[in-house]
Order: C-alpha cells, then sequence, then structure tokens
C-alpha cells in the first residue's frame, strides 16, 4: 500500500482548518473595532495572511 505524500496531507489539513477557521460560527466571534479596522476584516484578513504563509513555508520546504 502506498503512503500519503506529506506534504499533499499538509496542504489538505491546513485547508480543512481554513474552511473551519473561514466559517460562520468562528467568523461571527469578533466584534468591535481594533485601532479603526473593523473585527471581522482584521480577522479575515489574518486568517488568510496566515494561511497563505503557512502553504507557502509548506511547499518551499518540499523543495529542500
Amino acid at each position: 500500500m502506498k503512503h500519503a505524500d506529506p506534504v499533499r496531507q499538509r496542504l489538505m489539513a491546513l485547508g480543512l482548518a481554513g474552511v473551519l477557521l473561514l466559517n460562520f460560527p468562528l467568523l461571527g466571534l469578533p466584534g468591535g473595532d481594533w485601532w479603526v479596522i473593523p473585527a471581522p476584516v482584521f480577522y479575515l484578513f489574518g486568517v488568510w495572511a496566515a494561511i497563505v504563509g503557512l502553504a507557502g513555508m509548506i511547499v518551499e520546504k518540499r523543495g529542500k
């Protein structure tokens, strides 16, 4: 039986975490304003940036 590629597994886990973090129950938690930015916008951008950064680290690690 073949073993799954660990990079593929990590990217799938990251995608699943992204879906869970950007789904309504967690998306509705932040409220109010942080500095002058509404909290939900700050949360969306932060989660998006974290997902992109982690995906980049996973893919770049594969090349080494």
